[in-house]
């Protein structure tokens, strides 16, 4: 390898996918706190992943779906406000007419 290619802190690491629990150990630089020990008994930083090739559904040929944080709850939330915004504004319309009507 060059000199001075890679930085000071080019370690390995491992890294782990949290939907399935692999893990596998690499090279980075990436800052991590937590640490994990490894197959041969040494003590490596660890990486956590959301996904990994073990896991990602192009490489599994199946669909797996994946919902840490609820995102599929908060956009049919969002949606759902979408959805609705018309028909409060048209009951809105609707209730000035009718005011409009009533004080004729």
């Amino acid at each position: 390898m060059k000199k001075e290619t890679h930085p000071e802190n080019y370690r390995f690491v491992v890294f782990k996918d949290m939907s399935n629990g692999y893990e596998f150990l690499s090279r980075s630089c990436a800052e991590t706190k937590e640490t994990t020990k490894w197959e041969d008994g040494n003590e490596y930083p660890l990486i956590k992943l959301e996904i990994s090739y073990k896991s990602h559904p192009f490489y599994t040929g199946k669909l797996q779906l994946v919902d840490t944080a609820g995102s599929i709850d908060k956009f049919k939330n969002r949606y759902q406000r979408h959805i609705n915004k018309p028909e409060a504004k048209a009951e809105e319309k609707a209730d000035a007419k009718a005011e409009d009507k009533a004080a004729e």
